[in-house]
């Protein structure tokens, strides 16, 4: 495995983000439904590790541990396969747009193409997991079902606060792992460098937001409101808001700037 120096990773991303915020919004289509589906699956994979422990095992660090394992490979298809989401290019079209190359229309129609055709791809899958059956059986929730249900109950309780910090939490790790990946010169590289970052934001019970277009959406069909701090209102207006603005905060500052201030700044 070879790595470029984090000077020329910081070059390298700029030129990236400024390819990002030229696209067109049907360039960006399919791509970004990709990118949805990819973390979907990620998701998927998360949820049915989880529900696989029973009794004091449930709630064991081991348990986040084996889900967080699993939940990397999104971003892995994410990088090496190639397609565009919304965390990352939180990072990629916001350097250039610190950096001069990329006007706030051009970031503001990125992101917003790529947040949307996101969304897609993770209803996409969150609908054929509800139509193969994932969710119940004779009539009566599976254990997999049990656990999306108990998700994003979770996810819809936390106060705004808590979950806009869970969110800057959440993409700070996953453009760090993003930031190392442009450094990684072959793909056993890029799959070290999305592993761990991605593990760690898991594990530490951060939110993101494109995941959450799967998980919570996944436990209201689940649910069919039988769940009363379950609803779609609270889907958008306890989670999927503030965790949007977190991981644009943990993204575009936090990563973007903080990398622009240190190897950029002169450059422009």
């Amino acid at each position: 495995m070879s790595f470029l120096p984090p000077k020329e990773i910081a070059e390298t991303a700029l030129t990236i983000g400024e390819k990002k915020g030229k696209m067109t919004v049907s360039a960006i289509f399919w791509p970004g439904i990709l990118a949805g589906a990819y973390i979907a699956f990620a998701a998927l994979a998360c949820l049915t590790v989880s529900a696989g422990w029973v009794g004091d095992w449930a709630a064991s660090g081991l348990n986040k541990a084996a889900g967080a394992a699993v939940f990397a490979v999104g971003l892995m298809m994410v990088v090496i396969a190639g397609a565009e989401l919304f965390t990352g290019n939180n990072m990629y079209v916001a350097v250039s747009f610190f950096a001069g190359r990329t006007r706030a229309l051009e970031l503001v129609r990125n992101w917003t193409a790529v947040f949307f055709t996101n969304f897609i791809g993770a209803l996409v899958l969150a609908a054929i997991v509800y139509w193969g059956g994932y969710l119940f059986q004779d009539g009566a929730l599976t254990a997999f079902g049990t656990k999306a249900v108990a998700v994003a109950e979770t996810k819809v309780g936390y106060s705004w606060a808590a979950a806009f910090l869970r969110g800057v939490g959440c993409n700070w790790l996953v453009c760090v792992a993003v930031w190392m990946s442009v450094g990684a010169q072959d793909i056993a590289g890029k799959i070290f460098a999305c592993f761990f970052p991605i593990f760690t934001f898991v594990l530490c019970g951060f939110e993101h937001s494109v995941a959450n277009m799967f998980f919570i959406p996944l436990g209201l069909l689940a649910a069919k409101g039988s769940v009363a701090s379950l609803t779609l209102s609270a889907f958008f207006v306890r989670n999927l808001i503030p965790v949007t603005l977190g991981n644009i905060v943990g993204g575009g500052i936090f990563v973007a700037m903080f990398y622009y201030l240190t190897y950029l700044r002169a450059k422009k």
